[in-house]
């Protein structure tokens, strides 16, 4: 390896990891059911999207999964009051809680609802020392009120990415939401339904492969380096 690396006159020698296997196979695998936070992106009275969440919360939990939907109405707009507000208290400690989420909105002018985009707003890249969404799955869904659109996913995925989330490859859209559920406020029998079956198995499945070692798989040469140089820079300061 030393040879190897010989040829890599940038790489701090003392941090760079190759890639190890059995540290993918975690020792003692958690045992308590996976922990899912659900959001939606509509406050209305008949929500669609909320429905939707209501069916992907049935489906984890017949899977075994432990399920939290936040209920973004009194949720303020980012900036618009202090962080200790109860709802963002609230949402806060449902995101550090979950191991994995699904988040599903309306589309409205060709794009997620502000609702959607003020809850994912609120969550923070990082309270003190944790990282909320860092190594945590997602699931995305939307409901379209016309034709099958997937500009509201696609939006959602850019965000997941950001957010250093492992948002899995499939996805739903729901086309014409209004009339895909029925009276009782459960969705019809269709290959929408189906996809959406198709979506929160994947979800589970990734959650219960990843969950245990998260933390290793976003374990970064940027950020050990960076961490390397602070805490250098503290002891030479102490020493001084």
């Amino acid at each position: 390896m030393s040879d190897l690396l010989n040829d890599l006159p940038n790489i701090e020698r003392g941090l760079f990891r190759v890639p190890d296997l059995p540290q993918l196979r975690p020792a003692a695998p958690a045992t308590h059911a996976p922990r899912f936070l659900l959001l939606y992106g509509s406050l209305r009275e008949r929500s669609f999207s909320r429905l939707l969440a209501e069916e992907a919360a049935r489906l984890l939990r017949a899977m075994g999964g432990e399920v939290r939907i936040f209920n973004p109405s009194g949720l303020p707009l980012p900036d618009d009051a202090p962080e200790t507000h109860p709802k963002v208290a609230e949402l806060r400690e449902l995101t550090q809680w979950a191991e994995g989420m699904m988040w599903c909105s309306p589309e409205r002018h060709g794009a997620m609802t502000g609702i959607m985009k003020t809850q994912i707003d609120w969550i923070p890249l990082s309270i003190g020392a944790i990282r909320p969404t860092q190594g945590k799955t997602l699931a995305l869904m939307q409901v379209c009120g016309g034709s099958q659109s997937f500009n509201a996913v696609n939006q959602m995925r850019v965000l997941g990415r950001w957010m250093r989330m492992l948002t899995i490859p499939n996805q739903s859209s729901v086309a014409k939401a209004f009339m895909e559920f029925d009276d009782n406020n459960r969705m019809k029998p269709s290959a929408y339904y189906d996809r959406v079956v198709d979506v929160i198995e994947e979800l589970f499945k990734f959650t219960l492969l990843t969950r245990d070692v998260a933390p290793y798989l976003v374990d970064r040469y940027s950020e050990r380096k960076e961490s390397a140089e602070e805490l250098s820079r503290r002891v030479n300061q102490a020493a001084i």
